[in-house]
């Protein structure tokens, strides 16, 4: 999540959701100096030429400009040249320094976790590869990070190129790796292609430490923000030592990174839990070193794979079957999947990887498997007895309805789009995938019928509901959220029509939306007032979503337009979505019911970075005329603390957002100069989806668990009994 304005950390009941998932210039005065002795050439007056004769006969005025605004012309002519000499040229990795978002994303706590990703992905490569068995990752208490692997070792050889050691070229040079391909690679298959992440990290780095162990010999090599402080030495191991491998330690640069350094453990643990689950041999720790606390170490090995996979994923659910799973290798590309159905989901989670690497946006893999998926099922369907009617084709929607599929490829020359490798665009991946699934899931039905018809009778219910649902659906479409007979009653839009600079927010209750209406700036904030507790679309199938009031309301006016179309920006009505909820148990539960409809209906919402959370204050402290507003516990403490001891004041605590009037509430919540909202992202949509399955789903047994396991997170003085 990113904070957008003030930094505080979220209430309990909103963390546990949330750690596990998302100027003009003034006008210049227009009174002038009086120009003194020494200005005086500056203001001389402009002197016109007599009239000249044109080519007509007719006299054409010519005006000689004053002496200012000839020198200012001069200068703009001299400041417009583009020789040489503008042409500016940085040396080694001050490009990455001088741009770094272009190589990690962003300089906030996203960026700051790429660096982690970057070496950790090197290290994967080289168990991909077959060399390395285990991976260490460590947080240390003086914010630096080490990641420790088994492999090889990085060569520590003179290049012939660049004359310096392969330790040294690699950390200094961008697009110096071993993973280009070719008869000259050393990686069949990798993830790192561009040979850019080991010296990109070095470049954002105020300190960086490199160790190889190979060939019996340790090697050091120290350097600081891309530039190498000492020469690589070596010392001999001793002779029963088989230790070899490299490891980095970096101390991310407070230069670079505009936010405080602080790696968060959940956050890593994912991303090296997704690993373990794709490498089936390989062990990887994590370690975060603490003063005066616990140490915090996790381990993480899958011998099971992407069958595991699936099975994490689903272990709230009601799965309709074991997990299928198959792999293919063809062409020097390996094709992994595992998939199943879940009698009590009512969306479908596919996840795709490309060499280890999370393809967020997709790709010709996905593209492959959802086409031979719904063609194979479809075929199976025109011979099954449960499908009457045989001119009845399934969707891709329906036959995915309920479904876990984690697809993974090993490609030697991989396509990615830039250096984020956010999708995949080899189109020869797609045709061997579509091989892949329909020769191996088609044996698996034949040999498994009742698998057979549990998946196509899931598939058929889809269907009927979504003709059940066709009537409200093409409601949806058809109607023009700009016209206002079409828009919700209690919505109260804003005046302005450009979706980029206009905001919605969802509030509890007409009380609420009373205060709302009256409290907001009408030329470019909407209200949109909540009839209670939305339907938990979590366990209704999508008829029973459609059907109900307040999500054609929440459809209508925000122009979500049809759930499993493709998002298009453009048509929605706001381009800022501000859930804005009581600070109390009700409040959290219809934010929480909220966040799933958005994440369950339209997950590009979160992508697109729509979605945000107001934070109201849960205090207002008066003292004398000076009132204050505090957001919680902490800081209601550090604003007494600046009170005299004897000082007298008084304190109340807002019980929900009816109680403030409009003022207060545009002051402290609405304002954008003065309020505190939260910007919610997904970073990891597998991890979201265990989150909403846990949170919303049927399954009350692992909702306890995940209760249980979070009550020491909750302050119990602030449980609302």
């Amino acid at each position: 999540m990113a904070l957008l304005l003030r930094p505080s950390p979220p209430p309990p009941h909103l963390r546990l959701l949330l750690r596990r998932l998302l100027s003009s210039a003034p006008t210049p005065s227009r009174l002038l100096p009086v120009p003194s002795p020494s200005a005086r050439h500056l203001f001389r007056p402009r002197v016109v030429a007599a009239a000249v004769p044109g080519r007509n006969g007719v006299a054409v005025r010519a005006f000689m400009a004053s002496t200012a605004a000839s020198d200012a012309m001069q200068e703009k002519r001299v400041a417009g040249e583009y020789t040489a000499a503008n042409v500016q040229v940085l040396e080694a990795l001050d490009g990455v320094r001088k741009r770094p978002g272009m190589y990690i994303g962003s300089t906030g706590p996203r960026g700051l976790h790429h660096l982690v990703y970057e070496i950790l992905d090197n290290a994967v490569d080289e168990a991909q590869a077959g060399y390395a068995t285990e991976i260490n990752v460590v947080f240390h208490d003086d914010n630096s990070v080490s990641v420790t692997d088994n492999g090889r070792g990085i060569p520590t050889d003179i290049h012939p190129q660049t004359k310096k050691s392969c330790v040294e070229t690699v950390l200094t040079l961008m697009h110096a790796g071993g993973k280009f391909g070719g008869s000259t690679s050393s990686y069949s298959v990798a993830g790192g292609l561009h040979g850019v992440g080991l010296s990109v990290v070095n470049a954002l780095s105020e300190a960086l430490e490199v160790t190889v162990c190979r060939d019996g010999k340790e090697y050091r090599q120290h350097y600081s923000r891309g530039k190498p402080l000492t020469t690589l030495s070596s010392t001999t191991l001793p002779d029963e030592s088989s230790r070899q491998g490299s490891c980095i330690r970096f101390w991310p640069d407070k230069e670079i990174f505009t936010t405080t350094i602080e790696f968060d453990f959940s956050t890593i643990s994912s991303r090296i839990r997704e690993l373990a689950f794709l490498n089936p041999e390989l062990t990887i720790t994590l370690t975060k070193e603490e003063q005066d606390a616990q140490v915090q170490h996790n381990e993480y090995c899958y011998a099971g794979g992407l069958v595991e996979y699936v099975a994490w994923l689903n272990n709230d659910k009601k799965p309709l079957h074991d997990p299928i799973a198959f792999r293919k290798e063809l062409d020097g590309i390996i094709v992994d999947v595992s998939l199943q159905w879940c009698s009590d989901s009512y969306s479908d989670t596919v996840l795709g990887y490309a060499n280890s690497i999370r393809t967020v946006d997709g790709g010709t893999h996905i593209e492959g498997l959802k086409t031979s998926l719904t063609r194979t099922i479809n075929s199976f369907a025109k011979k099954s007895k449960i499908m009457k009617d045989k001119d009845i084709s399934l969707s891709g929607e329906h036959v995915r309805e309920g479904m876990t599929c984690i697809i993974s490829v090993k490609v030697p020359n991989p396509e990615f789009e830039g250096q984020t490798k956010t999708r995949l665009g080899n189109p020869e991946v797609r045709r061997i995938v579509e091989q892949s699934v329909q020769e191996n899931l088609t044996e698996y039905l034949e040999l498994h019928p009742d698998v057979l018809d549990s998946i196509l009778s899931k598939s058929l219910n889809a269907l009927k509901a979504a003709l059940a649902a066709k009537r409200a659906r093409e409601l949806v479409r058809t109607k023009s959220v700009l016209k206002s007979s079409s828009l919700p009653g209690k919505l109260a839009d804003c005046a302005s029509s450009n979706p980029a600079e206009s905001e919605i927010f969802i509030v509890e209750g007409d009380s609420a939306g009373g205060s709302a209406k009256q409290g907001r700036d009408r030329k470019f904030q909407a209200i949109l007032p909540l009839r209670g507790k939305i339907l938990n679309i979590e366990r209704r199938d999508e008829a029973a979503m459609y059907k109900n009031e307040e999500i054609q309301n929440l459809i209508l006016g925000l122009g979500l337009g049809v759930k499993g179309e493709d998002f298009k920006k453009e048509a929605l009505r706001y381009h800022k979505i501000v859930i804005l909820t009581d600070a109390d148990v009700d409040g959290a539960h219809i934010r929480t019911l909220l966040l799933t409809f958005f994440f369950r209906y339209q997950r590009a919402l979160f992508d697109e970075g729509c979605i945000y959370v107001g934070v109201p204050p849960l205090y207002k402290v008066e003292r004398g005329k000076q009132v204050h507003y505090c957001y919680d516990e902490a800081d209601l403490k550090e604003l007494v603390n600046t009170f005299p001891t004897n000082a007298s004041y008084n304190t109340q605590r807002f019980k929900g957002l009816g109680e403030m009037m409009p003022l207060q509430l545009w002051e402290t919540t609405m304002d954008p100069e003065r309020r505190l909202l939260k910007q919610l992202t997904v970073e990891d949509a597998a991890e979201a989806n265990v989150v909403f399955s846990s949170l919303m789903g049927a399954r009350v047994e692992y909702r306890k668990e995940l209760i249980q396991k979070a009550a020491s997170m909750v302050n119990l003085d602030h449980l609302d009994i």
